[in-house]
């Protein structure tokens, strides 16, 4: 087996939006590094709220289905330049309150050794929208 590790590129980057789209969190941890981060959206903290290694990842990667569970990132476009990424996307979801969000929004990516070391994400402060009944 090679030493040499595959650099993360945009159709890396599809298949992890992909894996989103498919709310399956087995193959969206097989994206990420041993050691890794995820900022969210929203939170306290300056950077939103962090979850710092991979339980912490992983449970708040699900918070987002939990919040909305029809959760869905649509019109992606992904970018890789070394060890750095982005993909835009819009986001649609709906809460539990029947509030229906929609805005675009980004992820900045920082790999190390062939995964995700960073996912640090973004999304405009567009306000919610009811859903017809």
């Amino acid at each position: 087996m090679s030493d040499t590790q595959i650099q993360p590129d945009a159709q890396f980057l599809a298949r992890f939006s992909e894996a989103w789209n498919r709310h399956d969190i087995e193959a969206l941890m097989s994206f990420m590094a041993d050691e890794c981060e995820f900022h969210a959206v929203a939170g306290p903290d300056l950077m939103g709220r962090s979850f710092i290694g991979r339980e912490a990842v992983r449970e708040g990667f699900q918070m987002a289905w939990q919040a909305f569970p029809d959760a869905a990132w649509l019109d992606g476009e992904h970018f890789v330049q070394g060890s750095r990424g982005i993909s835009e996307c819009t986001f649609k979801g709906t809460k539990a309150d029947g509030l229906r969000v929609e805005a675009r929004m980004v992820d900045v990516f920082t790999f190390r050794d062939g995964k995700i070391a960073v996912k640090n994400a973004y999304r405009k402060d567009r306000p919610p929208v009811a859903v017809a009944a």
